[in-house]
């Protein structure tokens, strides 16, 4: 019984300590790109910047642009890929006459530089700053896309930018990552906890949090939770029948970002909020 006892113990603690040092192959899939890669976009004007963050630490960005633009959407992507093919949805925002800068997190696209969760926050506060140099902040939104939508929180907590919108976000990663490993203690061994939740109780901005309804990735549970915690100035966007990847397939999701970026004022709809939602269930 007692061999038992410690075979089983030292299984736990080598898949413990397993997950906690290939769980940056699994939670990033960087696509790395060559310095000389020239990006492509059709009908979109762009400008790419190589921004030094830190010595010997470079972030890739772009900045499509409009004509009179209205302000900069801050898009923060998801875990997968680089710059190179989320660009295209670029075009989403910019119909608004909205420029949109887009950055690749280190070790993706043409960026360096080692990951951890302070670095990254750090980074994207930076840059940031950079955006405020020319814009001021009533003109900024933030919009963070799955993995990006914790960083967008965090960055949104500590400044004062228009607006926050989040696309299939998670409550955290340690509860994410826990619903496929409930018997490891997640919220230790991981190195990007990235707790959401945490952060939004700072946000001051207005926020609008669209997600499908069918989403198995990140279920659409922990929006329902995120947008309780600031009820009166969070809007909750379900896009019916929406998974974690086709958002941008429904037209319920273009015309949510129509409602959002053509309103005068950003009042609280209580018909879009988790109040709403709540009383229905």
């Amino acid at each position: 019984m007692t061999l038992i006892i410690i075979i089983v113990v030292v299984i736990y603690l080598g898949i413990s300590i397993a997950v906690y040092f290939i769980q940056d192959y699994v939670l990033f899939r960087p696509e790395k790109l060559h310095k000389e890669f020239s990006f492509e976009y059709k009908n979109l004007s762009f400008q790419e910047y190589l921004v030094e963050v830190k010595p010997g630490v470079t972030i890739s960005g772009i900045r499509f642009k409009c004509q009179e633009p209205k302000g900069v959407v801050f898009y923060l992507k998801g875990n997968s890929k680089s710059i190179k093919g989320w660009g295209k949805f670029a075009i989403d925002f910019i119909r608004y006459q909205y420029d949109v800068i887009m950055i690749d997190y280190r070790g993706f696209g043409k960026s360096t530089g080692i990951r951890t969760q302070e670095e990254i926050i750090e980074d994207l506060q930076t840059i940031y700053n950079k955006i405020k140099e020319k814009v001021d902040e009533n003109f900024i939104i933030l919009y963070g896309r799955s993995m990006g939508s914790g960083f967008a929180t965090k960055l949104a907590s500590k400044n004062n930018p228009r607006m926050l919108i989040l696309d299939a976000p998670y409550y955290s990663m340690s509860k994410t990552t826990g619903r496929y490993l409930p018997f490891l203690p997640m919220s230790w061994l991981l190195k990007f906890p990235v707790p959401t939740y945490k952060w939004i109780k700072y946000v001051r901005c207005p926020i609008h949090i669209l997600h499908g309804t069918k989403d198995t990735l990140i279920p659409f549970s922990s929006s329902i939770k995120l947008a309780s915690i600031h009820p009166k100035s969070t809007n909750l966007h379900p896009i019916i029948g929406g998974g974690h990847n086709n958002l941008h397939n429904f037209e319920s999701y273009h015309q949510t970002l129509s409602e959002i970026f053509t309103l005068d004022k950003l009042a609280f709809n209580e018909e879009k909020s988790s109040l709403h939602y709540k009383r229905k269930q």
